[in-house]
């Protein structure tokens, strides 16, 4: 463990002390920054205060301001010599932290001061000596507070302080312009934690990347200084390579003299071998055998038996490398290269290895080799060996059987044993071990029978002898016992193994630990009946229990009441929050829904947020009313989740089983039809399903449906109603509406398929018709001769939240040839608070394409003025509910003379809509209106009809 866990650590070490050097350091030079620049701060709250202390006096406060100037006066004092001591101070002391503690309380005393100012010296009735004195304190508490930055705890210190408790007198005083002097206090504390923040930031970022460089350039150094000692090192390296390689050339030379001198010895020996070669051959053959001589000067080798080891022929192997080493498995060469090194180092005496050869008919073969080192030359190097090899593929393959066998007897995750006919235990694996909780000692040659774990096997003992003699196995369930005294399923196997003569020589047996599928089994039938979430009954037990509930109403004629309960927005509070906040909100409000009604029969959830309430048997519908409004209440009470207050609301449908149908399908159905129809109303209540709530259910998904026949058979048609330009009299501009014409029911009034559209995302594909066709119709009046018009469409926020509504828009205008500025895009003001980044980004890319964009309804939405400077739109369009009131001296009246100003200050025109008379059309032009529509102008008109109204050329 020292030795892995050593040259790790160490790093490690090293960089947490770089660390805390870096902190120290840094702690070191933020208190240095503080001191340094808090004295001029200092001496310009002093100047403030002083100036502050003249305006203010007066003979009723002669005692006030004079005690506190003296205490200004001794603070400032305090605060220079404090400076004072810090610069005189030594490094090692000025890393002390009781200089950061005494600049913090200075800090704080500071800030009391000046809002002690504010509070008891300034004058509640002379606003001019408000504005002063709030004035120069706000300077003070501004040049301080920048200064003291560097720390947001020393910032901190001293603007909490000087701000939070004027700012909460001005506001607790009742008086209306003591509390603007609030807001401002407000406002100014807001300003100065976000510029704090930033200053904050890039002085600690600047700090750091000094400390860094610093660490950096000393890193540097002194890798600089190691490398000039390793280029030391290694000229004296290379020197003494060359003295050896000198001294090995000679001793090179001596050596080929001798070897040629031993080689004529070799060849007389070798003479007198080959004789007893022949005698030694035919013993080899008889012992399979085969005998190698390997030269190790010239690699020549002799070999006997090559047919029978590799199917060679002698003629085919001459050298041992060039001829049998190829033939070689490659993960055995390392290892026979080590064994042949050791034997010829002399630190073996014999060589001895087994190894895979290729056979020449493909396959791989198991060699045993064997040899040893003959003879030598003078300097003890082996010049020659002998040996012999052998084939024991055969041997191998029953060993890597037992090998295998073994392994699979270790890894296997059943308990196995093996006994003897008296069922004593011979030998037993892991698996035997870890489930019984024994280990090998003592189980081993006991009687497993006799054993504590068995008790359950010997009330089985006589059936289990008697099927091992008739069948020769046996197998069933038992309740055994581990070690601890645990108790567990055990399903067990019991094996005979009979010998030559049929006796029963040994018994195998395999046993399994059953308690994790017991659970998942239980497991199993728990999730088929039971949400696994909120453990309320699932939608197959609700469906059961309805059943039963059916049944029981039709033999006793009892009640049955079913409750639909969806609650409000929870797919925007799981969409903002997450899913596992979302499943925390589930949990709480299922058991809120169980609490409540705990006279129900069932009480489950369908699906997501849907959850539902049977009651079998309720007195009268008053008790329901009862009983559902205690629901509501009980469900809309605040909660908390992770940090997180929640109120959630829910929306319930009620239905009763009609004694005449008991048509339990459509007591579901209808307990969720009434329950979208409270939700349709707002959500937070509930509602009983009556028969017209089914009639307009269904008219509703009529309607829907033949909407969608009417997109895919292009029932839709665009109509134009014209924009009349005041300035000029001409009809300049046109809006795009979209007009519905059924085969049967002719045309369809847009107040019954828009709102439709929008709920059910048609408004998407019909959007995107009007766009194509205004735009066609807009060239295509070009072509004609006629003075080119501005087309207006709406657009929808569902359309915005796709998010490819500008290159849908790029697309259209490319296709029809259409200039991008003779179209406009309406979005109503109330959708422009949906995704207001979203929509303020997709309008510059529009507007960057030279699309105009206009704000329809204006005046009705309640939008910000800070949101609105920020949309880059070119036309607001006045909403008709102001024009339809428009009398001389009307409210109207006036907000409509505003939102025309308003508009021009912000270089925005204005469009009037829903003009009925002349008067109200002279009054629009009067007040500098740019645009009207109305039917005052014309009604929405077909394309060939608007046409004719554009050569017309009327005059306003």
């Amino acid at each position: 463990m020292t030795l892995l866990s050593g040259p790790v650590s160490a790093p490690l070490d090293a960089r947490r002390g770089i660390r805390r050097q870096f902190a120290t350091q840094l702690a070191v030079e933020r208190t240095r920054l503080l001191y340094q620049g808090s004295l001029l701060p200092t001496l310009f709250m002093l100047l403030n205060g002083l100036v502050c202390a003249w305006l203010l006096w007066s003979p009723q406060r002669y005692l006030l301001v004079s005690v506190w100037v003296v205490w200004l006066m001794a603070l400032v004092a305090l605060r220079v010599i404090q400076v004072a001591a810090f610069d005189a101070a030594m490094p090692d002391r000025q890393a002390r932290p009781t200089w950061w503690r005494m600049f913090l309380i200075g800090s704080a005393f500071s800030g009391l001061t000046l809002a002690s100012a504010a509070i008891a010296l300034v004058p509640v009735d002379d606003f001019v000596q408000q504005a002063w004195v709030f004035g120069l304190l706000g300077a003070a508490t501004l040049s301080a507070s920048v200064a003291y930055a560097v720390s947001l705890p020393a910032f901190l210190s001293f603007t909490l302080p000087c701000l939070v408790p004027p700012i909460a007198f001005l506001f607790w005083s009742g008086d209306a312009q003591q509390q603007g002097w609030g807001w401002l206090g407000l406002i100014l504390l807001g300003a100065l934690l976000v510029v704090a923040w930033q200053v904050n930031r890039v002085i600690e970022n600047g700090l750091l990347r000094r400390f860094q460089n610093q660490a950096l350039i000393e890193h540097l150094q002194a890798a600089h200084t190691r490398s000039e000692r390793l280029n030391q090192a290694l000229a004296g390296e290379v020197e003494q390579r060359r003295l050896i390689e000198g001294q090995l050339r000679e001793a090179q030379v001596g050596l080929e003299e001798r070897v040629a001198e031993r080689s004529q010895e070799l060849d007389q020996a070798n003479q007198a071998l080959s004789k007893s070669e022949e005698r030694l051959a035919l013993a080899l053959e008889a012992s399979e055998l085969g005998l190698w001589d390997w030269n190790l000067q010239t690699d020549e080798i002799h070999h006997t038996q090559l047919h029978e080891l590799f199917g060679l022929d002698p003629e085919q192997v001459r050298a041992m490398l060039a001829d049998l080493k190829p033939r070689l498995h490659p993960d055995d060469l390392p290892a026979l290269k080590r064994t042949l090194v050791e034997h010829l180092k002399g630190r073996t005496e014999d060589y001895r290895i087994e190894y895979r050869v290729r056979h020449n008919l493909g396959h791989w073969c198991w060699i045993e080799d064997r040899g040893r080192a003959v003879e030598r030359d003078d300097d003890g190097r082996v010049v020659r060996m002998l040996g012999t090899r052998r084939d024991i593929s055969a041997s191998k393959a029953q060993e890597e059987q037992q090998r295998l066998a073994a392994t699979v007897f270790e890894a296997a995750s059943e308990g196995i044993a093996i006994l003897d006919p008296d069922y004593s235990l011979l030998a037993v694996n892991q698996a035997f071990c870890q489930i019984t909780g024994y280990t090998r000692d003592e189980l081993l040659a006991h009687t497993v029978l006799e054993l504590p774990c068995s008790r359950d096997a010997r009330r089985h003992a006589a059936a289990i002898d008697q099927a091992l003699d008739l069948h020769g196995s046996w197998q069933g369930e038992l309740v055994e016992a581990r070690k601890d005294g645990e108790l567990y399923p055990q399903s067990l196997q019991l094996n005979g193994v009979r010998d030559a003569r049929g006796n029963i020589s040994n018994i195998v047996g395999f046993f399994s630990d059953l308690s994790q599928r017991r659970e998942s089994e239980e497991r199993l039938r728990y999730l088929a009946h039971y949400d696994e979430l909120t453990g309320l009954a699932n939608r197959a037990l609700f469906r059961l229990r309805l059943y039963e509930a059916g049944q029981r109403v039709r033999t006793s004629g009892r009640s049955l009441a079913l409750l639909h309960i969806d609650l409000d927005r929870f797919k925007l509070l799981n969409d903002s929050l997450g899913h596992e906040i979302a499943d925390q909100l589930l949990k709480q409000m299922a058991q809120r829904i169980a609490n409540a009604v705990p006279e129900s029969d069932t009480v489950a959830r369908l699906s997501g947020d849907e959850f539902v309430v049977l009651f079998d048997g309720y007195s009268n519908l008053s008790s329901l009313v009862r009983v559902t409004t205690r629901l509501l209440e009980k469900l809309r009470v605040p909660l908390r989740v992770e940090g997180h207050e929640l109120v959630i609301s829910a929306s319930v449908g009620i239905s009763l089983l009609s004694e005449i149908t008991l048509d339990l399908n459509a007591l579901v159905s209808q307990a969720n039809m009434a329950m979208q129809h409270a939700k349709h109303l707002g959500g937070d209540n509930f509602q009983f399903y009556t028969e017209s709530l089914q009639a307009s259910t269904l008219e509703r998904l009529q309607l829907e449906n033949q909407l969608r026949k009417a997109i895919e058979e292009r029932q839709l048609e665009v109509h134009y109603q014209p924009k009349l330009c005041l300035a000029t009299g001409r009809l300049n501009a046109a809006e795009a509406l979209v007009r519905w014409r059924h085969p049967q029911w002719g045309m369809v009034p847009p107040g019954d398929f828009i709102g439709l559209a929008e709920e059910t995302g048609l408004i998407a594909p019909m959007g995107e018709f009007v766009l194509r066709q205004a735009c066609w119709q807009a060239r295509e009046w070009q072509r004609q001769g006629l003075a080119p018009i501005r087309v207006s469409v709406n657009l929808s926020v569902y359309q915005l939240r796709q998010g490819k509504l500008v290159s849908l828009v790029r697309q259209v205008l490319e296709e029809s040839g259409l200039e991008p500025h003779l179209l406009e895009l309406e979005l109503t003001e109330s959708q422009l608070l949906d995704s207001v980044e979203h929509i303020i980004a997709t309008f510059r890319q529009l507007h960057d394409l030279g699309v105009k964009l206009a704000i329809d309804d204006f005046g009705t939405g309640y939008s910000s003025l800070s949101y609105l400077k920020r949309f880059p739109v070119n036309y607001v369009k006045i909403d008709q509910t102001f024009i339809r009131g428009l009398e001389e001296g009307s409210e109207d009246a006036a907000i409509t003379r505003a939102i025309i100003v308003m508009a021009h200050s912000l270089d925005l025109k204005v469009v009037a809509e829903g003009v009925e008379t002349s008067e109200q059309l002279a009054f629009l032009r009067e007040n500098g209106c740019d645009e009207v529509q109305g039917y005052l102008i014309s009604r929405p008109v077909e394309a060939g009809k608007l046409a004719s109204l554009l050569e017309q050329e009327p005059s306003w």
